[in-house]
């Protein structure tokens, strides 16, 4: 793969990557824990990630246990889920916390679904402004030691890379679908 065109595909890679921990965040029925992956607690004085003060576990299929490595984290991480839009109630025994998720409505997941679309839609547009970014400088290269052949060839070897990401795309986003869709 020509250089120029690589710079390109890294950034579609980025693009995917994104859509990916996106869609990890969006709960389908099941618990899972990268929906706390946003939530950051003050400890100390810095903000840290929940995973780096609390061992996350998944006991149950609809319930994450949250347990403290200190028992004064605990106020905090409360707080932390109460002030976050994952709009579930922490429940706290004094050593550990737990988020129970409800059962989703059908309503819910066509609702969940159509967000999954939205921003498989917008990793699609991403992609898209990558590849049209690449084909301006590809174009500006006209005059310069790449014949318009070579520049047609780079254009081209772009739009390969452009469809297959765009393919992926659709597939993670179908996946996470019918991941949501199945009760």
């Amino acid at each position: 793969m020509n250089e120029k065109v690589a710079a390109y595909d890294a950034k579609m890679t980025k693009t995917i990557n994104n859509l990916d921990s996106e869609l990890a965040t969006i709960r389908a029925g099941r618990a899972n824990p990268h929906v706390l992956d946003k939530l950051f607690v003050d400890y100390y004085g810095a903000p840290t990630p929940i995973q780096q003060v609390a061992n996350v576990s998944v006991p149950e299929a609809r319930m994450i246990q949250i347990q403290p490595w200190e028992k004064s984290m605990l106020k905090a991480i409360e707080k932390a889920i109460l002030t976050s839009d994952i709009g579930i109630n922490p429940t706290n025994d004094g050593t550990s916390i737990r988020l129970v998720f409800p059962e989703l409505t059908g309503e819910r997941r066509k609702e969940l679904a159509k967000d999954v679309k939205k921003k498989g839609e917008a990793a699609k547009v991403a992609v898209r402004n990558i590849r049209r970014d690449g084909n301006v400088a590809f174009k500006k290269l006209k005059g310069t030691e790449i014949s318009e052949d070579g520049i047609k060839d780079l254009e081209d070897d772009l739009q390969k890379i452009t469809d297959k990401y765009i393919d992926k795309i659709d597939k993670m986003v179908e996946a996470k679908s019918k991941e949501i869709m199945t009760v």
